[in-house]
């Protein structure tokens, strides 16, 4: 379905649309109430909670923290959107540092020819207009005729050979060697 959000009358006046179902969603919007000491389980409907050492009753889209997990009350019941518990040993440092080798040198490995590549052979066309050219040794003559000249021709071949397979090659495995150094992030 095509959507629209303005619309032009005859008139040529142009009219914004106002969108009441996406108003009303913007318009509550999650409030953060801070930390609460009333444990809270997914779908709980503990009401009222303590927040700051005082009793606090929830309303629709409060959110709360309790320990490492994040929840939002929907004015029934409390919900889990986030829980900060399995986070890992740097989600809450400012800095971190750890080894690593910045520079090196790469050994050059060998390259061999494992199996030669095949060769064939192939014609090659050979054409001789000159009285003074040689002669292909499997000549067939065809003539043109330009502006009253006839002129005759020869058209043979002869053969090569050339290579119609690449070699297989093989090469040593290179090896890295470096410096080891450290290197610190915030």
């Amino acid at each position: 379905m095509a959507d629209i959000s303005q619309i032009t009358l005859p008139s040529g006046t142009t009219y914004n649309l106002k969108d009441t179902v996406a108003r009303q969603s913007a318009s509550g919007g999650i409030k953060l109430v801070g930390t609460t000491t009333t444990a809270l389980t997914d779908e709980a409907t503990t009401n009222p909670i303590t927040v700051n050492g005082e009793s606090y009753t929830a309303v629709s889209q409060d959110a709360v923290f309790y320990g490492k997990q994040e929840f939002v009350f929907d004015g029934t019941m409390w919900h889990e959107f986030g829980d900060m518990s399995g986070l890992g040993d740097l989600a809450l440092k400012d800095s971190a540092s750890g080894s690593f080798t910045p520079s090196g040198t790469v050994s050059q490995p060998t390259i061999s020819v494992g199996t030669a590549g095949s060769t064939g052979t192939f014609a090659t066309a050979i054409e001789t207009s000159a009285p003074s050219a040689t002669a292909p040794s499997n000549p067939i003559t065809y003539y043109s005729v330009q502006n009253e000249v006839l002129s005759l021709y020869q058209i043979g071949y002869s053969t090569d050979s050339a290579k119609t397979s690449d070699a297989s090659y093989e090469a040593s495995a290179p090896t890295f060697t470096g410096t080891a150094g450290t290197v610190t992030v915030e």
